[in-house]
């Protein structure tokens, strides 16, 4: 038994007692080696680290039956397996169904091809365990932690997956929704968007700036009351300078991690009209002193300034959309979100790659909203660092309410949508869970 490799991977930042047991049950069958997942890895599918690699590291370490901790990259374990053969690897039972299911599934397909075995421990459920969730939870939604997690995700992934949310329960979806992709990898998102559009449709009105920031943020709050995940808030055209200095200090404050504004003056209309509607830009020293008075204000390093390119929106030219972002770099923004209502990405593709001739670090937002066929892959390789779904859950939501209420009123009841409904019960699971 002694010379048996018995193996198990650990997450999590705080050491509770289902991990003790797995440690004591894996003492039965050999010499127990723990791997730290990476950060990278862990992101995909688990929570936010709010501890280092190196401090995860010593933490197992210091457990009483760990021989050795090593660092596993793979969530699949492909890269420990090849190099370490275990003879066994342990789990909980949690992985017996839903998007770690797939894990289970690779791991036991790498073993039998040597002949090691897989262990499930039933997974430990008590209030201790839920106790040390809840502070882990409660940690991971503080402003401090929240505000600087955009820039350590900037640093740890190709890509950071930003969705958009309008109210709490569109907060949970994007915080909870977990899936195995076409190649069989857990993902998730990384971080929320919370969209002027989206905030002006769910409450009716058009989106012209109408809705006010003080109205804005009972939304930010209403989201991140059940959330961890980081937030970049459309912050529309910044407003008169003198008010956006102000909101600077509010959104860091609370713990929003970024706002994002757009370099066009007076009535605000949305981009996707391009010139069919009047718009005008402003000009670009102006921009500029918005940008540095906004940088003077905020209090922390971690809260960011984006700021939005309307050159391609207005058909103003790759040359003029170039000037702009490395005079706004120049006066302090912290990224450069360039627009496109083309249904082909190629001025996106140009204008990132051309802007990393120059620019090879300052952070490229892009919102494929129309260009919509082009991949998070793709768009990493042409230098984009964050990928922002900016209103597709609203728009799923509408046209599904509005045949379901066209169904009710055509029967006179509500049978026929019963089955395209999510059951109840399901809903109150999802809002528990927190």
């Amino acid at each position: 038994m002694a010379d048996k490799i018995i193996y198990t991977c650990f997450t999590t930042d705080v050491i509770h007692e289902g991990h003790l047991k797995i440690i004591k049950e894996a003492s039965k069958y050999g010499r127990l080696i723990v791997g730290a997942m990476s950060d990278e890895a862990k992101i995909r599918f688990n929570k936010f680290p709010t501890r280092t690699l190196e401090e995860r590291v010593a933490l197992y370490s210091s457990l009483e039956g760990v021989s050795e901790v090593v660092v596993q990259s793979d969530m699949m374990y492909t890269d420990v397996i090849s190099r370490l053969k275990p003879d066994y690897i342990i789990h909980g039972d949690n992985w017996l169904t839903g998007p770690l299911e797939r894990m289970r599934s690779a791991v036991k397909q790498q073993l039998d091809e040597y002949g090691g075995k897989i262990i499930d421990v039933p997974y430990t459920y008590s209030e201790s365990v839920a106790k040390v969730d809840r502070k882990l939870n409660e940690k991971l939604a503080m402003p401090e932690y929240r505000r600087r997690r955009l820039r350590q995700l900037i640093k740890m992934v190709p890509v950071v997956k930003v969705i958009e949310a309008h109210s709490g329960l569109t907060g949970l979806i994007a915080e909870k929704t977990t899936v195995v992709d076409d190649s069989g990898r857990i993902d998730q998102f990384d971080c929320m968007w919370i969209s002027s559009l989206c905030d002006s449709t769910d409450r009716g009105k058009p989106d012209i700036e109408l809705v006010d920031m003080t109205s804005r943020l009972r939304t930010v709050n209403d989201i991140m009351e059940v959330t961890t995940k980081p937030i970049i808030l459309d912050g529309d055209t910044g407003g008169l300078t003198e008010h956006f200095v102000y909101n600077v200090r509010t959104l860091e404050r609370i713990g929003v991690s970024a706002v994002i504004i757009e370099d066009k003056t007076g009535l605000k209309k949305n981009s996707l009209f391009g010139t069919e509607v009047v718009q005008t830009q402003d000009s670009i020293e102006n921009f500029c002193a918005k940008i540095r008075a906004g940088k003077k204000a905020q209090l922390s390093e971690s809260f960011m300034i984006i700021a939005r390119i309307e050159s391609l929106i207005l058909e103003r030219g790759m040359e003029d959309a170039l000037t702009r972002a490395y005079a706004y770099v120049e006066a302090g923004a912290d990224g450069i979100m360039i627009h496109s209502r083309k249904k082909e990405p190629d001025e996106i593709i140009e204008f990132c790659k051309k802007f990393r001739e120059k620019d090879s670090d300052t952070p490229i937002v892009v919102v494929p909203t129309s260009f919509n066929s082009i991949t998070e892959e793709e768009l990493a390789s042409c230098g984009v660092n964050i990928v922002i779904y900016a209103n597709q859950l609203m728009r799923a939501a509408f046209p599904v309410m509005q045949k379901t209420a066209e169904s009710i009123l055509k029967n006179h009841r509500a049978l026929e949508v019963d089955n395209s409904l999510m059951p109840f019960k399901d809903i109150i699971r999802l809002i528990d869970e927190i």
